[in-house]
């Protein structure tokens, strides 16, 4: 069974973050610049929410707000459901289900150590059936 931390193994070292006083407008540029949809809301204390693509389309988009006048801290979702280092894929993969979000912060001693995605995780699955399918097929085959 996959481990949070083999995910973090093979993803590029550090975290992309926005400081909570950050404009929107530099959050939505940096999302783009690195082809990502989410990027956690981080200060001195440490991770204080996460800043979505969807939380941007609705609540500056749809409400008619300035993305150059509106703080992340105005938008973010607080009170962001984490994970360790040492939780299963497939544990990570049904809490995310059950509360229907897409990215999943990493923490290991209150300080953040990654980020995973429903991709990461689906991807890490399909990847243990394939290795079981092969290695079934090689039981059978003598």
């Amino acid at each position: 069974m996959k481990l949070v931390k083999h995910l973090l193994a093979n993803k590029p070292p550090g975290v992309l973050s926005i400081h909570p006083d950050g404009s929107v407008l530099d959050a939505i540029k940096l999302m783009a610049e690195k082809a990502i949809g989410a990027l956690l809301v981080i200060d001195e204390q440490g991770l204080v929410g996460i800043v979505t693509e969807r939380d941007y389309a609705r609540k500056v988009i749809l409400k008619g707000r300035s993305s150059r006048e509106t703080l992340v801290r105005d938008i973010m979702t607080a009170g962001v459901v984490t994970t360790s280092p040492e939780d299963s894929v497939n544990h990570c993969m049904k809490l995310m289900t059950k509360k229907r979000f897409r990215h999943l912060p990493v923490l290991e001693n209150d300080l953040v150590v990654g980020v995973v995605s429903i991709g990461d995780l689906v991807g890490a699955i399909i990847a243990d059936q394939q290795e079981e399918i092969e290695q079934l097929g090689q039981y059978i085959s003598g």
